[in-house]
């Protein structure tokens, strides 16, 4: 097993790096943050995990779908409670024939995001699919947030906030409706994902 790279990295930047946990050792040399956090989205392809992760981090939104091919990611720095935490973010793919590519990702992360679309009844059924995967593949510690997209839509909304937040509750994660569209909630999304994560 490889010594941690946080000692040379402290002497470098001189600073302190509290936490690196999984962390490729190259993308350590970002710049210098108190936390280092995976997270991943994960959900039915078309519920949007790409466009919120173009408005997190990009803040851009493209309105034509073009499905994400096996797994891409994104970096971004935010400040939360005076501590500099950079934020990992991995978009996978929803699609079944990239399930075994996605799999891998699991393993060391800090925070899974569970997105379905909310005028889509079959992707929230398809949580609790994805949540088997994370029984399966994730850390017994990692960090859950149930997120519905794309409530913009009213009229074509189907499933139901209460319904959604009462099965949230009974799992014990945050939920939030997000809409990457008109940047409702996104910032809030990974910003409680990473207060989740820091308090463990």
């Amino acid at each position: 097993k490889f010594p941690s790279p946080a000692p040379f990295l402290s002497r470098l930047f001189r600073c302190q790096f509290r936490r690196l946990v999984e962390i490729p050792f190259s993308l350590c040399l970002f710049g210098c943050s108190d936390y280092l956090f995976k997270l991943l989205l994960i959900g039915d392809s078309s519920v949007g995990k790409s466009c919120l992760l173009l408005r997190f981090a990009d803040d851009s939104y493209v309105d034509s779908y073009i499905s994400t091919i096996g797994v891409d990611f994104k970096i971004r720095t935010v400040e939360q409670d005076g501590k500099t935490i950079k934020l990992q973010i991995w978009d996978t793919a929803g699609q079944e024939r990239f399930r075994t590519i996605t799999s891998s990702y699991y393993r060391g992360a800090h925070g899974i995001i569970i997105v379905y679309d909310v005028t889509e009844m079959e992707s929230f059924n398809n949580v609790k699919q994805w949540l088997s995967e994370i029984d399966r593949y994730a850390n017994d510690s990692v960090c859950k947030l149930l997120v519905g997209n794309k409530c913009d839509l009213v009229e074509n909304k189907v499933v139901d906030t209460e319904m959604a937040k009462a099965f949230a509750d009974e799992l014990g994660i945050p939920f939030l409706e997000t809409s990457a569209k008109d940047s409702i909630n996104v910032e809030q999304a990974f910003l409680t994902m990473a207060g989740e994560i820091k308090k463990k």
